[in-house]
């Protein structure tokens, strides 16, 4: 592709480069250039993709957009946003693919994962069509499952992977978009079809500050979408969604002005029941999936399939066969009289959402093991240990992803919460101890959640990633169970 034709829209201070230079890659990394690249240098937190330019030279790539003139002798582009000229270098190099799908954006705290799903699931039975996924767990193009290593891809990898998906044949992309990206611009350039707006409730504020800028983050989702839909019942939506460039599609269980309105809501140990309530028409939906928070998701899938023109009753049916996100209110195998959840709860809404589901269901004892995540929000800390402590008959403190912090820092800024609270605890900071701890000293009608990992995989010490999968570490420590018995 020709240079001008990629740098359609970006706003240009000076262009020391041939406009009829010939494109074949874009790239913001040095370590991946390919010759005939353009580089984009951006600026992160730990590097300046500034620094970079001479080892993206020596691989030979064709030009760099940047924001300072390079020191190397090779063609240049200035711009004042090298984040936003990536994203719109990317969505012109890769044909605008956004444009040959319908993308639908979720956004918000909770309930991102599962909403996708959800629609996902609707959209293939209803339509029969062809529908990719991006979002935490993985990305998916139909049935076809990739790794992924943010919720919200860098955008040159956002567009090639729409460029992938429209090429595949799909006709929908179903995508959570993170407040981060949203302010690091990886999803401009991106047309939504449909914008979701789930909840709002304290994380991220390591990074957004305060509660008025992380909401201010997720509103930057909303002009680039030709309908809206959003969670009536949250006080943050009147804020997130001022931005929308039409009527607002709401739903709610409390306000009955609410384009769809949830009512007969019924909690079981198997999932929730409700009547779904639109222009005075009532549908009944069944979701395998419990507690309260799943009305709000199922409400949050219906919803953008009527903005699809998707018929109530037809997408209600769907919901009864649907099945939800791993590592979400995820039962594991036991050996006995106890239960095993796993979850990704990492959020003070998300761990009092869970456990009170949880709770609910009955258990004899609750036992909650947790840790919260380094380098990351450390005000919600204290938080999550007395919301536990609160809503838990047992806690056991431990850690997560420490990342580049000492586990046992991180667990002293989380016990004077657990202190505050009613339950007893324990310290074991080895995860995997942890949980041989809990399954080894269960007591008859135990039900123990393992809080924090959920789907993944792995753990994070430093810069590493440590397979650890919470199901291998159950079925290992009750086959030494058995081996003993």
């Amino acid at each position: 592709m020709k240079l001008c034709d990629v740098l359609k829209d970006l706003r240009l201070l000076d262009l020391r480069a041939p406009e009829e230079l010939d494109i074949t890659g874009i790239t913001y990394d040095s370590r991946r250039v390919k010759s005939g690249d353009l580089f984009v240098a951006v600026r992160g937190y730990t590097s300046d993709g500034h620094a970079f330019i001479p080892m993206a030279a020596e691989k030979g790539c064709a030009a760099v957009l940047c924001e300072e003139p390079p020191e190397a002798d090779i063609p240049y582009i200035l711009t004042d946003d090298s984040r936003l000229g990536l994203a719109l270098a990317a969505r012109n190099f890769y044909g605008d693919p956004s444009r040959e799908l319908q993308v639908i954006g979720i956004t918000g705290t909770n309930g991102k994962t599962t909403t996708s799903i959800l629609i996902k699931q609707i959209l293939e039975q209803c339509l029969g069509a062809k529908v990719g996924l991006i979002g935490s767990i993985s990305n998916m193009i139909g049935q076809e499952e990739f790794h992924t290593e943010h919720t919200t891809p860098e955008s040159s990898d956002l567009q090639a992977l729409l460029r992938q998906m429209a090429d595949a044949g799909c006709g929908y992309c179903v995508m959570e978009v993170s407040s981060h990206s949203l302010v690091l611009n990886r999803v401009a350039g991106t047309h939504f079809a449909v914008g979701l707006f789930t909840n709002l409730t304290e994380d991220h504020l390591d990074f957004h500050k305060t509660m008025e800028e992380y909401a201010r983050a997720k509103s930057l989702l909303f002009p680039l979408c030709d309908r809206v839909a959003a969670n009536a019942d949250d006080p943050w939506t009147p804020v997130v969604t001022q931005t929308a460039r039409g009527p607002v599609y709401r739903f709610s269980t409390e306000k009955t002005e609410a384009e769809l309105c949830a009512r007969d809501i019924r909690l079981m140990t198997e999932g929730v029941r409700f009547c779904a309530l639109e222009e005075g028409k009532l549908v009944r939906v069944s979701l395998g999936l419990p507690g309260k928070f799943s009305v709000y998701n199922a409400l949050a899938a219906l919803s953008c399939a009527r903005l699809l023109g998707i018929p109530l009753r037809d997408a209600a049916s769907v919901l009864s066969i649907a099945h939800g996100a791993k590592g979400r209110v995820e039962r594991v195998p036991t050996d006995g009289d106890y239960s095993i959840y796993i979850d990704y709860a990492v959020t003070p809404d998300a761990i009092e959402n869970v456990l009170t589901t949880l709770r609910g269901i009955g258990p004899k004892r609750l036992v909650m093991l947790f840790g919260c995540g380094g380098d990351r929000d450390r005000l919600k800390r204290p938080i999550m240990g007395r919301i536990a402590a609160d809503l838990a008959d047992f806690v056991i403190v431990t850690s997560d992803n420490p990342r580049t912090e000492k586990p046992e820092d991180i667990i002293a800024e989380i016990l004077p919460g657990v202190k505050k609270g009613k339950a007893p605890y324990k310290v074991i900071v080895d995860r995997v101890e942890a949980i041989r701890w809990a399954i080894e000293n269960h007591r008859e009608g135990d039900m123990i959640l393992l809080c924090g990992k959920g789907h993944e995989d792995y753990q994070i010490i430093g810069h590493h990633k440590i397979h650890m999968d919470e199901r291998e570490i159950v079925a290992q420590v009750l086959r030494s169970r058995a081996q003993r018995a």
